[in-house]
């Protein structure tokens, strides 16, 4: 059966392989998200803890992730992304075990959650750059990123509305358990996959020597590094924004943990259709207009959003702005995959794994701590305003990069005159 062009990456078993795999344990990683949000805020009803947690569970990616990718360039893409979907599988056990037994505390939750960050700053660089590995045909490495985006919103979708279920009727030990067996997924998955890996190049350089060419290599790659510079500004400013949603669904909306868990899936909606659209797009297609519009989309939804007291019409809001964030994210890593060259891709791909995820801690401590001295709306005023500053700010830089030209042209031979067919 033909597929779509829009579907054309799942031609490859591996690829199809990876992407049922990862669909399962990503719906009980959204769930373990959704629950830790929950739990800490019941125990504490404090943004400001809130923040701590966050912080604890993604500062280990911002520390080590240029080093994680370095060592992902110099080790098996595979032996690592299995290592780490094991050891991932392990922690939710863990905590699972510990609330159930009701053994766990504030503390413990921090603990867990700085192991978990820990494995997330090997795992990501591993798993990006393993796509590749995946895919045969170059040209449809960017459906391929599409696709995965695709899923990983529809697990976002899909996790917090079970999340919801499950925390009202079980409780946050049963979503716990729940993530902790859907690691078996992955990890079957990536067994079954017969792929045809490059050997391992044996490097005597120093890893840190092997660092510092990435990011020398970076330097003089403009469009990809402002694209990076410019994820980290939106990943402290923006992305924390859903630091709060708790507290909004407590105080600002006066509603429990159903309304917590419909502002999270309505979020992962927005996110599906922003995924979506980008896997139509052409590999061709102007990328860094669309991270410009998208990082302007979802910074003018979190404005609109921040003092809303209809709750049904907040979440119209924040569908749309997800929809713009999932652009962003999925065109930005788009554009560098697309542009990188194959000896820095681990590399890159930390740097940008280290902007996209490392900030979002630091971000997570300002937006709770801001929250905690004045409040939930006002911080997340400022969370709008700064986004739009920070995008404004590289329009010039995005110009001079090549905005509106053809980002990779050896790829126009592989194109589909029509890619809708």
């Amino acid at each position: 059966m033909q597929l779509p062009n829009s579907m054309r990456a799942l031609q490859y078993k591996n690829f199809r392989l990876y992407f049922g795999g990862q669909a399962i344990s990503l719906i009980g990683t959204w769930m373990q998200r959704i629950a830790v949000s929950w739990l800490v805020y019941t125990l504490t009803h404090s943004s400001f803890m809130l923040g701590v947690v966050a912080f604890a569970g993604q500062i280990p990616t911002m520390l080590l992730s240029p080093y994680a990718g370095t060592y992902v360039d110099r080790h098996s893409r595979y032996k690592t992304l299995l290592i780490t979907q094991i050891a991932s599988m392990v922690q939710a056990g863990i905590l699972a075990a510990l609330v159930i037994t009701e053994t766990h505390t504030v503390t413990t939750i921090i603990i867990l959650s700085i192991i978990l960050g820990i494995i997330n700053a090997f795992d990501t660089p591993a798993r990006q750059s393993f796509m590749i590995l995946m895919v045969e045909k170059k040209a449809d490495l960017p459906n391929a990123i599409a696709l995965n985006s695709s899923m990983v919103t529809f697990a976002r979708l899909a996790g917090p509305a079970v999340a919801g279920i499950l925390l009202s009727s079980f409780g946050e030990g049963v979503c716990f358990f729940m993530n902790f067996l859907s690691f078996i997924a992955v990890i079957v998955s990536l067994l079954l996959m017969k792929l045809k890996t490059p050997p391992t190049k044996t490097i005597d350089e120093p890893i840190w020597q092997n660092l510092k060419e990435g990011y020398d290599y970076l330097q003089n790659s403009k469009g990809i590094r402002s694209a990076i510079l410019l994820m980290a500004l939106i990943s402290f400013f923006v992305m924390p924004y859903n630091t709060l949603f708790p507290v909004y669904a407590q105080q600002i909306f006066k509603g429990n943990v159903t309304t917590f868990s419909w502002l999270n899936s309505i979020a992962g909606l927005g996110a599906l259709m922003g995924a979506v659209y980008v896997a139509t797009l052409r590999p061709d297609k102007d990328f860094l207009k669309i991270i410009t519009l998208a990082n302007l989309l979802i910074s003018s939804c979190i404005i609109l959003f921040s003092y809303m007291q209809n709750f049904w019409l907040a979440l119209a809001i924040i569908m749309l702005g997800e929809s713009g964030l999932l652009a962003l994210i999925a065109s930005t890593n788009t554009y560098i995959q697309t542009n990188v060259k194959e000896n820095m891709r681990g590399r890159v791909i930390s740097y940008y794994v280290m902007a996209f995820m490392g900030m979002q801690p630091l971000g997570s401590l300002l937006v709770g701590y801001l929250a905690h001295k004045t409040s939930a709306p006002f911080t997340l005023l400022i969370e709008g305003i700064a986004g739009i500053i920070s995008v404004t700010a590289f329009i010039p830089a995005f110009k001079k990069a090549g905005m509106g030209k053809v980002v990779h042209p050896n790829l126009e031979k592989y194109l589909p005159k029509n890619p809708f067919k």
